[in-house]
């Protein structure tokens, strides 16, 4: 279900956070559906419990997800408001992001050819990275 690269200069927490987000938003991971315990996540990853409670804290606080004590933590339902907020931050980041990319000299035609590379992940096909 989730895979983390040990190799990565980026934190485990954070990549599991961002695995389990990509997750709900591609719909793999639905509404009120339970995510393993932290005692099994952490079984399966062989990663140290703590690391996996850091980040479901901050899936919690980011608004992914919620708990019920004694029964775990579930994938929480994304108000349309939050989708809203959540739509501009990417927004704003992505046009940070492009403005880079165009003071870099990427054409609009790579910036295009990037797009379609998320579309047919986001359809399950492969890029070519």
């Amino acid at each position: 279900m989730f895979e983390l690269d040990i190799r990565s200069r980026k934190p485990i927490y954070e990549q599991l956070t961002d695995k389990v987000k990509e997750m709900i938003l591609h719909g793999i991971l639905q509404t009120d559906e339970q995510l393993p315990s932290v005692r099994t996540l952490s079984q399966q990853l062989t990663v140290n419990p703590n690391t996996i409670q850091k980040a479901y804290r901050e899936l919690e606080r980011e608004g992914y997800i919620y708990s019920l004590q004694g029964k775990g933590s579930f994938v929480a339902p994304m108000k349309k408001e939050q989708n809203e907020i959540k739509k501009a931050e990417v927004r704003d980041e992505l046009l940070r992001l492009m403005a880079e990319a165009v003071y870099l000299g990427f054409t609009a035609a790579e910036i295009s050819s990037l797009y379609e590379q998320v579309e047919k992940q986001r359809e399950g096909g492969k890029s070519n990275d």
